[in-house]
Order: C-alpha cells, then sequence, then structure tokens
C-alpha cells in the first residue's frame, strides 16, 4: 500500500470531504470502485480503481499528475452502534455547544474564566439531572416505593423480578435500595465506557509536530484539538459526582443513626469535591501537543484519588445497606434527598450565567453582531437543561406507569398501587403542553415569514424562470428560514422560561394543586407527553442499533454538534475532528511533499468546515501548495454567526490570506451560504464571480422548451459547471504561483 501511494501521490490531489450524513465514496468520487489507500473503515482515505485499468480516454487519474481523492470520515458519527445510547445524550452535547458560542472578548478575560468554570458546573448537574433520573426511577420508585410492604410491586399482577424484593425484604427499605442502586450504577458504568472508549480512539490521536506554533487565533491553535488528559480529568471528576449521587440516594434516608449519617455525610463529601475540582480553571485546561502543564499535575493526582475513592464509598455504603440499616421512624412516602439544594444551585446558575454573558456581549468588539446579539451560548444552556429534564421526567413516568400509577403526593390516600412523584414534577410535566403551543405558534411565524420572502422574489425570479418563478421563489424562501435560527431558538427558550416562572410561583407558594381542574389536565397531558416521547427515542434507538442506513440519518445531527471538542461535559458524544484533523494534516503533508505538488481541498458542507480549520492547522510550507474549495458551505451563516470567537471576527479571512479559495453557493441551499460577498444574484455586479463567493443557479435556468430541472438544494455542488470552473481557476492559479 505503501508503495502504491508513493508512485501515485504526487502531481495535483482533488481531496473531497464529505459533509453530513457520510457519504460514501463511491458516491463522492462519482466511481463504484473506491479503493481504501490510507486509514481504515472507520476514516479512510479513497481512490478511483477499475478492475481491469481504466477506460481509453479517462483523464481524471493520471499518476504523477492528477488525482481525485476522497476523504471518508463518517464512521465517526454514524458508523458505530453506540449511536442508538447517543439520542439519550443530547443536553451533554448542547453543554459543550454552549461554551464555545460564549463571546470572548480581550478586555473581558477574568470574567470569561469566571463564566467557563460557571459553564461546567452547569454541565455537572446536567450530569446529575439524568443520573437523579434514573435514581428516581429505579431507587425510590421501586427500591423505596413499589417494594415496600403492601405497595404495587408485592402484587401478584407485579413482575416476579421485581416481586421477590417485597416478598424478602418488605420492611428492610436499606437493601432494597442497594440492589435498585446497581441500576443506576450500571447506567454510570456504561457512560464512563463508552466515553472511555471514544477518549482512546479520537482525543488521544497525536497532531503532526510540523505547524504553526503560537497563534493568535483560537481556530488555529493545536490545543484546541488536543484533549488527552483534560478530557480524561473531567471524565474522572463526572463520574465520581454521578457515584457520590447514588450514594447519597442509599444512605440519606437512614441518617439518623450513626452509620447512615457517616455513609452520608461521605458520599456528599465526594460530591462537593467533585464540584470544587469542576470549578478549577485548570482542570479543563489544553495545552499544545508536546508541552507542559506543571499547574495540571496536582489536579491530575486529585483526580486520580477521586477516581479511586468515589466507587470505594459507594461499595461500602452499598454493603452497609446491604447488612441493614435501621430507618427510625415511618418511612417517607417518597425518597428523601436533596433536590431542593440542586434545584437553588441550578437557578443561581441560570441568573449568573444570563447576567455575565451579557456583559461580556457587551465587552465585544463593535462590528458585525454575532447571532442572538451574543447571547446564543446562555439560550443553548437553556435548552441543554430542558432537554435534560424533559428526558428525566420522561423516564420517572414510564416507570411509575410501568409499575403502578402515578400520582402527586397530594392524593397520598389511598395508597394501593399509586406510586408518587413530587408536585415539582407534575408542574414541569404541565409545562409540556404550553411548549408544543409555542412550537406550533413559533412554525406559524415561520411560514408567514417564508411566505413574504417568497411575494418578494417571485417578481425577480420571473424574468429568470418564467411561469415556474412563484414556485423557485417559495423554495428558495423555505432554504432561508435557516438564517432565522437565532429567532426560533429564543422564541422556544422564552416560552419555556416564562411557562417554568409561573409554575415555580405558583408551586412555591402553593396556589394551586396540579391535580385535578386545568392545571391537572395540562400536567396528565404533559405526562403522556413525555413517556410517548421517551418511548419512542428508545424505539428509535433500538432500530439505529441494527440499520445502517438510519444511523447515517440520526448521525447528522452528531455530524454537527459534535464538531466541537468535550470541553466542559466529557459523557457527550465524542469529537470526530480531534481524529479527523490529525489525519487531514499527516495526509496533505503526504500529498504535498514536493514543490511541484498540489493539494486542492474540497469541503462540503460540514467538510468545507472541516477544510478551513485545516488550512490554519498546516505549516507555512504547507499552505503554499494548498488551495480550498467550499460549496454548500455554513461557515459565515452558521458557523460565524454562532460561534464567533472561533469563526467569526479575523477568522475567515486568514484562511482566505493564508490559501486560494472558492466557495460555491446557492439561494436553494438551507445550510450553505456566501463566505463575504451578500447572497444576491440581482445585483448590478452578479454576474461578475467576487474573489471567493461564486454564485450557483439552482435550478438552472432552463432553455426555451424544456421542462424545468428538479432543485438540488444542498447537494451534488460537483455536478455544477461551476464546480469545475472553480477547479480551473484554482489549479491555474497555482501553476502561476
Amino acid at each position: 500500500m505503501d508503495g502504491f501511494l508513493d508512485t501515485t501521490s504526487r502531481g495535483l490531489t482533488e481531496l473531497r470531504v464529505h459533509g453530513v450524513s457520510g457519504t460514501p465514496p463511491d458516491q463522492m468520487l462519482n466511481h463504484p470502485h473506491p479503493r481504501l489507500v490510507s486509514g481504515d473503515s472507520t476514516t479512510g482515505f479513497y481512490r478511483r480503481w477499475w478492475p481491469a485499468g481504466p477506460p481509453a480516454g479517462e483523464q481524471a487519474d493520471v499518476p504523477g499528475v492528477r488525482h481525485r481523492e476522497a476523504y471518508a470520515w463518517g464512521g465517526l458519527t454514524s458508523g458505530g452502534r453506540t449511536i442508538a445510547l447517543w439520542l439519550l445524550l443530547l443536553p451533554f452535547s448542547l453543554a459543550n455547544l454552549a461554551y464555545f458560542m460564549l463571546p470572548r472578548p480581550a478586555r473581558g478575560r477574568r470574567l470569561r474564566h469566571v463564566v467557563e468554570a460557571a459553564q461546567r458546573l452547569f454541565a455537572l448537574l446536567l450530569t446529575g439531572t439524568l443520573v437523579h433520573a434514573v435514581i428516581g426511577s429505579s431507587v425510590d420508585l421501586v427500591g423505596w416505593q413499589c417494594t415496600a410492604a403492601g405497595r404495587a410491586c408485592t402484587y401478584d399482577t407485579a413482575p416476579v423480578w421485581v416481586r421477590w424484593m417485597g416478598e424478602l425484604w418488605g420492611a428492610e427499605p436499606s437493601r432494597r435500595l442497594a440492589v435498585t442502586a446497581l441500576v443506576p450504577l450500571a447506567v454510570v458504568a456504561l457512560l464512563w465506557l463508552i466515553a472511555r472508549r471514544t477518549w482512546n480512539r479520537d482525543e488521544r490521536t497525536g497532531m503532526p509536530p510540523d505547524g504553526p506554533q503560537e497563534a493568535a487565533l483560537p481556530l488555529a491553535r493545536r490545543r484546541l484539538w488536543h484533549g488527552d488528559v483534560p478530557v480524561w480529568r473531567l471524565r474522572a471528576v463526572h463520574v465520581a459526582y454521578a457515584l457520590g449521587a447514588i450514594g447519597l440516594a442509599v444512605a440519606a434516608p437512614f441518617a439518623g443513626a450513626a452509620a447512615g449519617l457517616a455513609l452520608t455525610v461521605a458520599n456528599g463529601a465526594v460530591q462537593v469535591v467533585a464540584a470544587v475540582l469542576v470549578l478549577l480553571p485548570g482542570l479543563a485546561r489544553r495545552v499544545d501537543p508536546g508541552g507542559d502543564d506543571p499547574g495540571g499535575r496536582p489536579l491530575t493526582a486529585a483526580c486520580r484519588v477521586l477516581e479511586v475513592a468515589a466507587p470505594a464509598v459507594l461499595a461500602v455504603t452499598l454493603a452497609a445497606a446491604m447488612a441493614g440499616l435501621p430507618l427510625g421512624g415511618t418511612p417517607p412516602l417518597q425518597l428523601p434527598g436533596v433536590a431542593g439544594v440542586r434545584f437553588v444551585l441550578l437557578v443561581a446558575l441560570v441568573v449568573f450565567l444570563l447576567v455575565a454573558t451579557w456583559v461580556l456581549a457587551r465587552l465585544s468588539a463593535p462590528g458585525k453582531r454575532p447571532a442572538m446579539r451574543g447571547m446564543a451560548s446562555w439560550f443553548t444552556l437553556m435548552v441543554a437543561a430542558g432537554s435534560a429534564n424533559a428526558l428525566a421526567l420522561g423516564v420517572m413516568f414510564w416507570t411509575a406507569s410501568f409499575f403502578g400509577v402515578p400520582e402527586s403526593p397530594a392524593r397520598a390516600q389511598p395508597v394501593g398501587r399509586r406510586l408518587f412523584l413530587g408536585d415539582a414534577v407534575w408542574w414541569t410535566a404541565a409545562l409540556v403542553p404550553v411548549l408544543v403551543l409555542g412550537v406550533i405558534c413559533v412554525a406559524a411565524v415561520l411560514w408567514r415569514i417564508r411566505g413574504t420572502v417568497a411575494e418578494e422574489l417571485t417578481p425577480k425570479l420571473t424574468p429568470y424562470y418564467g411561469d415556474d418563478g412563484d414556485d423557485v421563489a417559495g423554495k428558495w424562501a423555505l432554504a432561508s428560514l435557516t438564517d432565522r435560527a437565532g429567532l426560533v431558538l429564543g422564541l422556544l427558550v422564552g416560552v419555556m422560561l416564562a411557562g417554568f416562572a409561573t409554575v415555580t410561583v405558583i408551586y412555591q407558594l402553593g396556589l394551586v394543586h396540579p391535580v385535578g381542574g386545568t392545571a391537572g389536565l395540562f400536567a396528565t397531558m404533559g405526562s403522556w407527553a413525555i413517556t410517548a416521547t421517551l418511548v419512542g427515542l428508545v424505539l428509535l434507538g433500538r432500530r439505529t442499533y441494527s440499520d445502517p442506513a438510519l444511523r447515517r440519518t440520526i448521525g447528522i445531527l452528531w455530524d454537527v454538534a459534535t464538531f466541537w471538542p468535550r470541553a466542559i461535559h466529557p459523557l457527550a458524544p465524542p469529537c470526530y475532528t480531534e481524529r479527523v484533523l490529525p489525519e487531514l494534516v499527516a495526509r496533505v503533508g503526504v500529498l504535498s511533499r514536493d514543490e511541484r505538488d498540489r493539494v486542492v481541498l474540497s469541503g462540503h458542507s460540514q467538510g468545507s468546515v472541516i477544510a478551513a480549520a485545516l488550512v490554519l492547522q498546516l505549516g507555512p510550507g504547507a499552505r503554499g501548495r494548498v488551495r480550498l474549495l467550499t460549496h454548500g458551505s455554513p461557515l459565515r451563516r452558521l458557523y460565524a454567526a454562532f460561534f464567533p470567537a472561533y469563526f467569526g471576527g479575523p477568522s475567515l479571512p486568514a484562511v482566505r490570506e493564508a490559501v486560494p479559495w472558492v466557495n460555491l453557493y446557492r439561494l436553494s441551499d438551507p445550510i450553505g451560504g456566501p463566505v463575504f460577498a451578500p447572497a444576491d444574484p440581482f445585483g448590478p455586479r452578479a454576474a461578475q464571480p467576487g474573489p471567493v463567493d461564486v454564485f450557483c443557479w439552482d435550478p438552472p435556468q432552463p432553455e426555451p422548451g424544456e421542462p424545468l430541472a428538479e432543485l438540488r438544494w444542498h447537494s451534488d455542488y460537483w455536478f455544477d459547471p461551476p464546480y469545475d470552473q472553480a477547479m480551473a481557476r484554482l489549479t491555474e492559479r497555482g501553476a502561476q504561483g
């Protein structure tokens, strides 16, 4: 294989990098026989290959002159079966996205460090939210309530695999809690195992040594894609916090006795230490590959101690519970806990992050404002919290419905088959119909905006498309709704927060109970909607596990969400870029070893984002032999708008200055767009391509008497005539250079 590369990698190489959904190599190369020349089935470089030799007249691949190559990285986000579990980790991914959306003004460095620490603590509480959902479902609803003497799981109709606990230990709650605590423990162990495996695969991939040193731009810094030790430290802290939560749930009901109190304090101490560590700025600090981080050594040692202490304390707690812990007094209906403390801390963080993010946004340099006036980070965190709570409620309502009848503590008598969920849970469920109504209203607003834009476009498109101008205008207007992503996010979060504030006031003042009347109706509707959503996600995940095509479809979400490293949440789906960029840097080095070699990086959609980041990771020598061709690119439309510290400001101009660049875009494309020039094909200079951006008509203007072609929307740019023209323009410029 190496000999094959040595004799065929010289000359001009068109290196295609696909976007979302993991386009197969045969489609990228437009050839039925792709051959793997480097890498493996997860991430690999492919060339065209003919079993009987190339046909006569075939000029695409000429040894030593011209080659077409495809880099397929979709196996990182849509190839593995564990992607079925990633659906439940969306809140963690959103937390990482929020970190990179944060404004980073030079004048607010100290405040930014405090905000980043608060974000790490917020991410830790998100882990707690989902772990407490499993604890509440297993330890509380089953171990504490359902299997107690005379409760729902002791009836003959209950499943035998839980009924035995009620028959054997109906009056010994500590033993029931110890057994049911194994469920959240298994969930945490599974999350740890998946996170560790992907960490070994991705974050530990080494970046080649020859690259820019001490880069000023955040996107050009190699430390950004080097998360080896920081991600490990964060994972140790999050897992310890989760184990402490499990131990606290088992020990806290027995804190009236000396043994129970000691175990409660020990598990609480594990959580406090984890929270303190996550606040320290050095815990997640990244250093350049091969660099030294002396300040991180004590933190690494502390994480190693915590990594051993947390499971040890939990093991002692479970052993003591199995031996029997005295309860003292009449057991309450629900498992005692510290949910109130976590709620107060979460609310305080939300308020602080709102104010601090607003200050950072105001301190940013004046000029073109980013999406949502710099507040996208805070809004994304709110969506992360909302989705985490929705999943948590879904787990608890489903468990209560499966083993008994969900009920509010306000209706405690008679107990019977009732399993009690706190009033706060019911009030949160009552928000779901309100949020659904908000989604419908937002959809109606967007549809109206689409109609207005279509009316404006129709007279402009009629000279080009005749009677079909209104149809094309409607489709272009539909694609333009992507530019309202900030509006949609803001409206949905606004509805969610307004409803949350309302029900919090009602709940705290005890004005209305969430049973009976309109409130009870909304709570019941919400509980069923949440349960149905959770069941749907589980069924979708089960099908995803065995369906490769569906894994690729679901992978589209992760192609966008996991471009960014696991900066504050280590249990999120892995960042593929920490493996992709080192591999691409090394490959470009192989393909451009000689002064006469040229590499045209052809990035589609998300591939264009990877390609732009890649350019800034190349050394000066390699940049002189590289050209950039992007198409369907969200660089300006989404990345510069929502991640201004990395793709806004001087970052994209730096890419333009580093290498010759052509960007193709369509107005029918709901994702891609121009990078520098305004998206206006009707202006007086529209016929003249800009220095970077080139507009592509979609559909092509039909000849007289010919039917209108189908729109290509976001795909198949390389079949458009401007693609070949751009390749010629870049290669001619390279020849002249």
